[in-house]
């Protein structure tokens, strides 16, 4: 059986390790690294668990892309800093000590050889639903600590992508397939990754911003996904006056018309997103690249010791 391609959301993995390693992990000269730290550990820990050929560190190019804002104004609106007067672009906000530990993080992949990937105008999501979507040849583990991403689960086509959820830290990680996503969240099994983007869009995501259909929760959307097979049935038997619908459900379902029609393209995660790589291959690099500027880079940023757990995972992987 080939190996997987593992497809990592980089922005849900060190938000999670700056927060879940201690801000006293410090380089030499007293920058915080603890993200950096905790990032390539996380990193190792995969390696060995999953043991890809492929990975690839998919980037937030555009974290709130304006395409969705204009369908859906309130889309992670309560996550953007303040207005500014002079009209910068809205920035969504990041611990102070983070933003320097990303740069770190990307000067050592780069260094190593570690292939990332964005896509102007798309966030991560975007970028890992085209890679997972686009390949054809190995089985896909897309790596979030997001839900969002439990749409892209499949069995078919070939090949399959599941989906590991870190939410709970990689320790108490979950891995989802249809069946997974279908048993958790009663949406269809047939449909699961679509069923799970439309339970999504009905019941509403505040951490996104999204309002969801009023009235509807996630287990009546569940129940109506069930019972219909689809957000498309849902919203024909609302519009027929002699489907078994009851009048609630009705009555919320096509005040919401607009919402729904808004939203839809918004909760989906876009497939043919332009995503670039940084590398000319997406192939995992057994050694570092440039071993000098990895030694040298480690030592500045005091993760020797992560490094050395990074080659220690992949010198276990077959040549």
């Amino acid at each position: 059986m080939s190996r997987p391609v593992l497809l990592l959301d980089g922005a849900s993995m060190w938000f999670r390790s700056y927060f879940g390693v201690p801000s006293s992990i410090k380089a030499p000269d007293g920058r915080p690294v603890n993200a950096v730290r905790g990032f390539l550990d996380s990193i190792a820990t995969l390696v060995t668990r999953e043991r890809p050929g492929r990975l690839v560190v998919c980037r937030d190019d555009d974290w709130r892309p304006q395409w969705r804002v204009d369908l859906v104004p309130s889309y992670k609106a309560h996550r953007v800093e303040e207005p500014r007067p002079d009209g910068i672009p809205d920035v969504e906000e990041v611990p102070d000590e983070l933003s320097p530990q990303v740069e770190m993080i990307m000067e050592l992949l780069d260094a190593f050889g570690i292939a990332t990937a964005g896509a102007p105008g798309f966030e991560a999501d975007d970028v890992l639903g085209t890679l997972a979507t686009r390949e054809q040849h190995d089985p896909v583990v897309v790596v979030s600590g997001d839900r969002d991403l439990l749409q892209l689960v499949r069995d078919q086509p070939a090949p399959p992508v599941r989906v590991l959820y870190i939410g709970r830290g990689l320790a108490k990680a979950t891995k989802y397939g249809p069946a997974e996503v279908a048993e958790t969240y009663g949406v269809p099994l047939d449909r699961a990754g679509a069923g799970y983007a439309e339970l999504a869009l009905l019941r509403g995501d505040p951490s996104d911003g999204l309002p969801g259909v009023a009235g509807i929760g996630e287990k009546t959307a569940a129940t109506l996904l069930a019972r219909h097979g689809s957000l498309q049935g849902i919203q024909a038997a609302a519009e027929d006056p002699k489907s078994a619908l009851s009048k609630a459900h009705r009555s919320k379902l096509l005040a919401a018309v607009d919402y729904i029609a808004a939203a839809e393209p918004v909760v989906r995660v876009a497939t043919d997103a332009p995503v670039t790589l940084s590398t000319s291959t997406d192939d995992l690099p057994l050694a570092a690249d440039d071993p000098g500027r990895v030694a040298e880079l480690a030592a500045a940023y005091g993760v020797t010791s992560s490094i050395s757990r990074l080659q220690t995972a992949l010198d276990q992987l077959p040549g």
